[in-house]
């Protein structure tokens, strides 16, 4: 019994089901299913510049699967070692083990996603390298068990989530860029 257990348990956690993606150029739409536990202004360290900055946490039963928020190019990928706390908390988006993607989109905006390793978490995948073009809702990463992921965006994007609220991997539209 506690074979098929952790067979099924296996089994929904590694899942990747198909998504549909909604229409709207403007739209940037959730790298990942799970929970919203920051919508605020920041800095992007990595472009180190102003931002909006929207965080989306998956537990255990989350698809774990990343996927593009823009249509874009990945100007760099950078990969940072680090702890492995809660990805829940705020400190895991300087402190645990990293990964991100700067993509510069066909409207000219820049984006930052960040894969997060979390408490459980060890391995973060990254299928992509600069150079690649990313269509929205494209996979490009894949991280293992609980962990977040950062979305940096320029301080004049509009947020259409807030915290607390469950988000679906390219199905749902986190924020939208100026007209």
């Amino acid at each position: 019994i506690l074979g098929w257990i952790a067979f099924a348990f296996v089994l929904q956690f590694f899942r990747d089901p198909g998504r549909d993606i909604p229409r709207g150029e403007r739209a940037v739409l959730a790298p990942a299913d799970g929970r919203i536990v920051k919508v605020e202004k920041a800095r992007d360290p990595y472009l180190e510049r102003d931002a909006l900055k929207i965080s989306v946490f998956m537990n255990v039963f989350n698809v774990h699967s990343n996927r593009s928020p823009v249509d874009g190019v990945v100007m760099s990928v950078r990969y940072n070692a680090g702890s492995f706390v809660n990805a829940a908390l705020d400190k895991a988006s300087v402190e645990n083990e990293r990964n991100a993607l700067h993509i510069a989109t066909v409207r000219g905006q820049d984006v930052t996603c960040v894969q997060i390793a979390g408490l459980i978490a060890r391995r973060i995948l990254c299928y992509v390298k600069a150079g690649d073009t990313l269509a929205r809702g494209q996979r490009y990463g894949f991280i293992r068990f609980g962990s977040r992921v950062d979305v940096y965006l320029a301080p004049d994007a509009v947020a259409r989530v807030a915290i607390g609220d469950k988000v679906r991997a390219t199905e749902t539209v986190i924020a939208e860029f100026p007209a």
